[in-house]
């Protein structure tokens, strides 16, 4: 147990948008929009991607904001029911440091879940009665319940799983795999992100998280809003037809090229790759995003709220469109899962909005050949205390931010079914058996996609940066 302490404590211890053209096409709306060729500029020589056969093609990261609490969906504790309401033992908590929000608390009493868990599967794994869709795939899942990070709120937290570091202006990860492997269908751009929310008056998510930081900003992730308008600027301004555009993209494209001659600057060419990019999706997106041929039976799997654009439920279905057109790396942030008091009721909402549609995603994606060569991320950016935030009753509680342990899984190409892979105490506070921090998470994702972690380098100022900066190793044991 001691080494397992030091091999955690040593492990953390180490670790424009582009404004418009006047031209009516809105480049900062359209960045990402090019699919990458051959090497990417900025790059070492010789990086030769992918460096190894990939198992994957794409990823679908399913990001659930504010972090969901591993005691109420996964991670099951029968001790903390024998031991309701009693403090947190300072052995377990060994003082480990708390939140400003209650860190001045004169007890820590601890609140085991009020949902019931039990076991499903061939595999036996453990899920709470609140996720019943969930149950009847856990043979095709790999849960990792001994994740762990440095960062104890929320944006540094969040920032480093999507970036590899807390503080803004890193590359996210699907700018890195759009920047190494870029995009399958030279009509879509390779980066994606879809945004949801349950529930009113969480935390705030921005830019930075799917910015393309340094490297060239066709790279950024392309937000898909719902409504007519999916793309601000996408679509041709009044009085301008598709071959007006043409033509105006092809006296744009000779200027852009003799000021590229004269100033060498490589956001100049980022810029028309951009524009047209933009062209040819005026026509793949509206196709793309049109859920009205799907069938019925399709919408009853994915869930009522399927029907509605904007919907977690609705993106999940986006989410199978857009792998079925070769999209990279498909982002869903789902926001609403930050219980700090009314727990028990506030969870529930949030179970109920992903329940469902997640697990129709995998099913689906599993009856089309998809998720063979598709990988499937759920998992939020920390996870939440064993004992109560404030008052704790019999029905009612809160729990505060935890980074020490926290539970994802993960499903797809390459991935091992049915297992349950690191453990926590019996309080699920401290890891107890293989640590899984979020560099080594990055780094097997993109191992996965055929992609040595310390490879994939970009020089800006200097340095040589990657995602999983000076850390991180492939978790070889949960790959098939």
């Amino acid at each position: 147990m001691s080494n397992l302490k030091d091999e955690i404590h040593d492990q953390m211890s180490r670790r424009t948008f582009l404004q418009s053209s006047g031209l009516g096409l809105g480049a900062a709306a359209l960045s990402s929009l090019l699919p990458h060729q051959s090497t990417a500029a900025g790059t070492d020589p010789g990086m030769g991607l992918p460096h190894f056969p990939a198992k994957i093609k794409r990823v679908i990261y399913l990001l659930q904001s504010g972090a969901p609490s591993q005691l109420e969906t996964f991670d099951y504790k029968p001790k903390l029911e024998q031991m309701w309401g009693q403090n947190l033992p300072e052995s377990v908590r060994q003082g480990q440091r708390l939140t400003g929000m209650s860190a001045s608390q004169s007890s820590f009493p601890l609140a085991a879940s009020v949902y019931k868990f039990a076991q499903y599967g061939k595999s036996r794994s453990w899920v709470s009665e609140l996720l019943p869709h969930h149950t009847t795939m856990v043979d095709d899942l790999c849960f990792i319940k001994s994740m762990y990070t440095e960062h104890i709120n929320h944006d540094p937290a969040v920032t480093f799983i999507q970036t590899g570091n807390q503080i803004g202006g890193r590359p996210s990860m699907g700018s890195w795999v759009s920047y190494g492997l870029g995009s399958e269908n030279k009509n879509m751009p390779a980066f994606v992100v879809l945004l949801s929310r349950a529930r009113s008056g969480d935390q705030p998510l921005y830019a930075k998280l799917w910015s393309n930081g340094f490297i060239p900003s066709t790279h950024q992730g392309v937000v898909f809003r719902s409504g007519p308008d999916p793309i601000f600027y996408l679509n041709n301004p009044e009085g301008v037809d598709k071959t007006s555009r043409r033509t105006m993209l092809n006296y744009l494209a000779k200027m852009s090229e003799d000021q590229y001659k004269h100033v060498l600057d490589p956001e100049i060419n980022s810029r028309m790759q951009q524009y047209e990019m933009a062209y040819r999706m005026q026509t793949s997106v509206p196709e793309t995003l049109d859920l009205s041929k799907e069938p019925d039976y399709i919408f009853d799997m994915y869930g009522p709220e399927s029907r509605k654009p904007g919907t977690y439920a609705a993106n999940c279905l986006l989410a199978r469109k857009l792998a079925e057109k070769d999209v990279r790396f498909i982002q869903l942030y789902h926001q609403g899962w930050d219980q700090h008091g009314n727990l028990p009721k506030d969870i529930k909402i949030m179970a109920d909005s992903v329940d469902q549609p997640t697990t129709a995603l995998v099913k689906d994606l599993k009856q089309r050949g998809l998720l063979d060569d598709t990988l499937v991320i759920f998992g939020g950016e920390f996870g939440r205390t064993n004992y109560s935030q404030g008052k704790l009753t019999k029905d009612n509680y809160g729990r505060d931010h935890h980074p020490r342990c926290f539970t994802v899984w993960l499903t797809g190409g390459g991935i091992k079914k049915g297992m349950t892979y690191g453990q926590t105490d019996d309080f699920s506070y401290n890891i107890v058996k293989e640590p899984v921090h979020v560099h080594d998470l990055q780094a097997t994702i993109l191992h996965l996609l055929g992609i040595d972690h310390e490879k994939l380098v970009y020089k800006f100022q200097g340095r040589r940066y990657r995602l999983t900066d000076v850390a991180g190793k492939v978790v070889k044991p949960i790959l098939a």
